[in-house]
């Protein structure tokens, strides 16, 4: 948490929003097919599936993770039972737009839960850098239109939204905390690992809740299976790890700005299945979000 933004890192941090934008739009598209909460037990099963074979030795009896369990319930349960399963419960609920305008407030909850449960003091720097981060976010919600802003009504969807990006905080600043085993820390899948056997079992109560009140049925076939690839590879495996790198590199107060890219990718992502082509606004709004960025990381 003591170095400073580099590039390597800064290309860690992109990365995650990148593939959170494309599984938004996934969620979305694949709403019809598949219950929320089934959805997020499915992907972090198949997560799971995938990265047993680089870490099946912390399943063994004596893996360190079992006395820390306590630790990796509280992640698994942050970080893969709840904050996915309440995006996918958002996007079915709520409009994009709003989805996004919501999980732009990351920064500020990074800063707030930083300041008032981990001793972390809030600068100047980090409250303007949070500033033009949002800016350029709402740059992208307005399309490059103020009075577009007059027209965003707030649904019970957004809650759930809303309750997502203040667990992911809170999942983040906990990746900070010390005390895992040198042997699961310095290994990246043995990390994920740690969290996905508690996690996995949370997201799977979470779906059996979900199942005994729904109607909906899953509707299998090859458009499922792309999707569940898509976001049990990207978004889960590959996002996670590339997120808990730059964490421990620059801290949560620094990472939570490059997750306002997230609307940025969205956008661009939207365009391009829309075929409409990227426009001056989008280009404003990376700067703006860069520039939060920027002045929040220099000392």
């Amino acid at each position: 948490m003591t170095q400073r933004l580099t590039l390597p890192t800064a290309l860690l941090l992109t990365l995650p929003p990148m593939l959170w934008a494309g599984n938004a739009v996934v969620g979305r598209l694949v709403s019809p097919l598949v219950p929320p909460l089934t959805l997020n037990f499915l992907r972090w099963g198949l997560a799971f599936l995938l990265l047993l074979p680089f870490a099946w030795r912390l399943l063994r009896p004596t893996s360190p993770i079992w006395p820390r369990m306590g630790r990796y319930a509280v992640l698994g349960l942050l970080g893969v039972g709840c904050y996915n399963a309440l995006q996918y419960m958002a996007v079915r609920t709520s409009t994009p737009i709003n989805v996004t305008l919501v999980a732009s407030s990351m920064p500020f909850f990074m800063l707030g839960f930083g300041a008032l449960f981990f001793h972390q003091r809030i600068t100047g720097r980090q409250v303007l850098g949070a500033a033009l981060s949002i800016a350029g976010v709402l740059v992208v919600l307005c399309r490059g239109d103020a009075a577009h802003l007059a027209e965003v009504r707030f649904v019970p969807g957004d809650l759930y939204m809303l309750l997502a990006t203040a667990a992911w905080s809170v999942y983040s600043w906990l990746l900070t905390r010390p005390g895992d085993p040198p042997e699961v820390r310095s290994d990246w899948a043995g990390f994920l690992m740690a969290q996905l056997v508690p996690g996995v079992a949370w997201s799977a109560l979470f779906a059996a809740g979900e199942t005994a009140v729904t109607t909906q049925q899953i509707q299998w076939g090859w458009p499922l299976a792309a999707a569940l690839a898509y976001v049990a590879m990207g978004p889960a495996l590959l996002a996670y790890r590339c997120w808990g790198l730059g964490v421990q590199r620059v801290g949560p107060n620094i990472a939570g700005f490059f997750s306002n890219l997230t609307p940025l990718f969205a956008a661009l992502f939207s365009a391009a299945f829309l075929g409409e082509p990227p426009r001056l606004f989008h280009a404003l709004a990376f700067v703006l979000i860069v520039a939060g960025i920027v002045v929040s990381s220099r000392r």
